[in-house]
């Protein structure tokens, strides 16, 4: 059988949905297939090879399990090996990894970092490469190509912190002459819309850039559209690419941000989503569209909105690892479509071991 490590935790604001999301993945694996391993990045960004009960890890309570090691990958190119240590420094043990599986959202995660590592190191993993990764974590660039490839999507513009510093109401001049009030504010490489904000006035707009330059050094308005927000999930790879049903989202807050994804119950999922059979269609050909333009590999979820003014289907973001607990749309969306959460991990692990 098969080797496979999940990787969990990580240097991010989206420290606590990784936990959440490794534990719907662990117990999800088929054990009649695969070993499974854990290795945990704490939030101060330490290696841990954690070798305890996955009831744990949702609460951050594995760290102080007593069942947490040192550890690294092996220097040796090829040899895929994790090298666990004990207290005294000395190696504990060394486990042959065949296939990785990272469920870092956000940043040093999702970004193309740890994939980077992983090439260093030979090893392979779930989920997209280097370029896609950061392609697709960073909204400017994922808008970039989007418009470059005719993908229709909402009017935008982006600015870093040296030029909002050197001209703050130029910027707020030019987001709201070009892309009107309300607008939302997101930092560009930030994920589970973490730093999101909408501002309805010129104050609301200040506020809302201060607070997205916490998150990042990169900041994208976008256009605010009466919309539906509506999602795909995407499977496979530049050969054969699967998309699932169409869902949609309904949040109780004015819009799915963080507290409506992951701490609140009230939003509603609808899967499917209540669209027509062409809407359907031409979202999930908008959703391979987007995953095959950003090079996407192994899995994906594409949101969109459906504008309710004019009918449009717009294409709002892509993520690269996203959501995996027990209620995030990317598996609900294919359990729907007869793939059911293992048979979904065993598919991706299939695409990371096969290789590119």
């Amino acid at each position: 059988m098969n080797n496979i490590l999940v990787v969990f935790g990580g240097k991010s604001s989206e420290y606590e949905v990784s936990l959440r999301s490794s534990e719907c993945i662990i117990r999800n694996i088929p054990r009649d297939k695969y070993n499974v391993y854990t290795l945990g990045i704490t939030r101060d960004g330490s290696w841990l090879y954690y070798d305890g009960s996955v009831d744990l890890i949702p609460n951050n309570e594995w760290i102080s399990s007593g069942k947490t090691y040192p550890a690294v990958f092996s220097s040796e190119f090829g040899s895929r090996e994790l090298l666990v240590f004990d207290n005294d420094g000395s190696v504990k043990e060394k486990i042959k990894i065949d296939a990785a599986f990272p469920v870092l959202h956000g940043k040093n995660g999702e970004d193309g970092t740890i994939q980077g590592l992983f090439e260093i190191y030979g090893i392979p993993y779930v989920g997209c490469g280097v370029l896609s990764s950061a392609a697709c974590m960073d909204k400017a660039f994922t808008n970039l190509v989007a418009d470059a490839a005719g993908i229709p999507q909402a009017k935008w513009l982006s600015f870093n912190s040296f030029e909002y510093s050197s001209n703050s109401e130029g910027i707020i001049a030019d987001i709201i002459d070009k892309l009107g009030l309300p607008v939302f504010i997101k930092p560009a490489n930030a994920g589970s819309s973490v730093g999101i904000t909408k501002a309805k006035t010129r104050e609301d707009l200040k506020k809302a850039i201060e607070l997205a330059l916490e998150h990042d050094c990169k900041i994208v308005a976008e256009e605010a559209i009466n919309a539906r927000e509506l999602e795909c999930s995407v499977l496979g790879t530049m050969q054969e690419v699967r998309t699932s049903v169409v869902g949609e989202i309904r949040p109780q807050n004015e819009f799915y941000d963080y507290e409506a994804k992951y701490i609140s119950d009230d939003s509603e999922l609808i899967i499917p989503a209540p669209v027509s059979e062409e809407t359907s269609n031409e979202l999930r050909r908008l959703a391979e569209k987007v995953f095959r333009t950003l090079d996407g590999r192994g899995l994906a979820r594409v949101d969109f909105f459906l504008d309710k003014d004019s009918g449009r289907l717009l294409f709002n973001e892509i993520n690269t690892i996203p959501g995996f607990t027990s209620i995030s749309m990317y598996p609900k969306l294919f359990e729907h479509a007869g793939l059911p959460c293992p048979e979904l991990i065993n598919e991706l692990l299939k695409i990371a071991l096969k290789g590119k």
